[in-house]
């Protein structure tokens, strides 16, 4: 008898109940209908977005910590561990350097805020104190010092990821030194939290779609869709320039990995998705860890490069910078001459690398910038607040996939990369399975699909065994129902 078709309704309703990714889209179209239509109601849904992302930050400090100690000591190699640090930090420099200038030849070309004429005397620059909270950028010798721990436990309070890394390093060191014997009972006990805390980021992921839900409406009640037709020109340029950095991020991971860009996106479009509607890579950070690991990058690849990349390497806010710096000169009649914007390049290559999680960044390193230049009037700043909420899905995109692609091409350089395991955990021969989810013992970095020698080796053993004994008992039946055979 033909086995029946389910309904489209059925289908819909089990592709809702078992896809996140349709979970959170169909969150994501509700919430701009809400706070399209009912604003005053989209404000008040707001906490469900901060409460996700509240939750989700008090499990990164523990889970970098247990991922890169248990990295660095199954590695067994802290020279290793250092050569991916060092070559992280040249890639993320070289990035974060294109994308500020390709930002500025697309600034250059399309001309975002030309014929604008603003006075900057019109402009209230009290705004952009209100937006920064009165803050400063560290300088680099307080950004340095303020990634070294003075509290263990600080550290994790302050959910500083800089500080959680070099306290997991100098654990993941000390236990190297140890060795086993003499402290057998950490590293299991780590591995042991490591899945504790999987399983905990594994319920607060179910609350996802309500997050994006709450953002959304919040996003599209407060700040409407004015600002595309105000600032439409700049959005435009911003987004068009993210996708050609996009398209040579791809370039980058064929040439030196083999992989597909595209193909990491599909493999990923939950986690993106999550990312565009919270307006936080961070919310992610976890599930990602996940996918990394499970697309054959080595942990401490990982736990190094993806953490650090946070803080590091922000192209997204770079493309962001170098066309907003830009449009404001425009705006107000300023032609900055090349060296001008060299010292453009210059300045943000620096005040980029301190912005990760100092509040209004993007409009600190903007002041910043105007400062040095010394002919942007610091006030023309505030042009930027009302299209800044907006360049959110464009930044976090771009700053996730950017520190992503990162991980495969330093795990490649570094040979923590199992290329053929990733091949097929992207092409969907291998699907991924939340560590959350996993039953106790099963190591799901080994290929399902094709088993070790040793196993082949032994079903091979097996099957001739099996062979021989059949054969045995057939022979053995023969001889005694044939009476020819004496």
């Amino acid at each position: 008898m033909p086995q029946s078709v389910p309904s489209l309704p059925r289908r819909v309703a089990r592709l809702l109940r078992t896809s996140l990714f349709a979970q959170v889209a169909c969150a994501l179209v509700i919430g701009v209908l809400v706070g399209r239509l009912w604003p005053e109601v989209a404000t008040a849904v707001q906490p469900l977005g901060d409460g996700f992302v509240r939750l989700i930050k008090a499990m990164i400090a523990p889970l970098v910590f247990c991922v890169v100690v248990a990295g660095i000591t199954k590695a067994g190699d802290l020279k290793a561990f250092g050569r991916i640090g060092i070559k992280a930090l040249i890639w993320f420099e070289v990035a974060t350097t294109i994308a500020l200038v390709v930002g500025l030849v697309a600034g250059n070309l399309g001309r975002p805020g030309f014929g604008m004429n603003v006075d900057p005397a019109s402009l209230d620059a009290s705004a952009v104190d209100e937006k920064t909270g009165g803050g400063e950028l560290p300088s680099t010798s307080e950004f340095i010092l303020h990634s070294l721990p003075d509290s263990a436990v600080g550290a994790f309070a302050e959910n500083s990821l800089l500080q959680v890394l070099v306290l997991a390093c100098l654990v993941g060191a000390a236990l190297l030194h140890l060795g086993n014997t003499k402290v057998p009972a950490i590293l299991p006990a780590i591995e042991q939290a490591q899945e504790l805390v999987f399983a905990v980021v594994g319920f607060i992921m179910k609350l996802a779609p309500l997050a994006v839900f709450g953002a959304t409406a919040h996003l599209v009640g407060e700040y409407g869709l004015g600002a595309l037709s105000t600032y439409g020109k700049l959005i435009g340029i911003c987004y068009a320039v993210a996708l050609i950095f996009l398209v040579l991020l791809g370039i980058a991971l064929k040439v030196v990995t083999g992989l597909s860009l595209w193909k990491f996106i599909r493999y990923t479009r939950e986690e993106l998705l999550l990312a565009l509607g919270t307006a936080s890579s961070e919310t992610v950070m976890p599930r990602m860890m996940q996918k990394l690991r499970q697309a054959g990058c080595r942990d401490d690849a990982v736990g190094l490069v993806l953490p650090t990349g946070y803080s590091f390497n922000l192209d997204g806010a770079s493309i962001y910078l170098s066309v907003g710096t830009l449009f404001i000169a425009q705006a107000v009649g300023i032609d900055l001459t090349l060296g001008q914007q060299v010292t453009v390049v210059l300045v943000l290559m620096l005040t980029s690398k301190g912005m990760a999680g100092v509040p209004g960044s993007a409009f600190l390193a903007l002041s910043a910038t105007a400062s040095a230049l010394g002919v942007i009037p610091a006030g023309a700043v505030a042009l930027l607040l009302g299209v800044d909420r907006i360049m959110d899905a464009m930044r976090v995109s771009v700053n996730l996939l950017g520190n992503c692609v990162a991980v495969f091409a330093v795990s490649r350089w570094e040979g923590a990369l199992d290329a053929h395991r990733a091949k097929k955990v992207l092409s969907g021969e291998i699907e991924f399975v939340p560590e959350e989810e996993q039953e106790s013992g099963v190591d799901l970095k080994k290929d399902p699909v094709e088993p070790s020698r040793e196993s082949r080796n032994d079903d091979v053993l097996a099957a001739s065994v099996a062979t021989s004994g059949a054969a045995s008992a057939s022979a053995s039946t023969s001889n005694e129902t044939d009476p020819k055979v004496s």
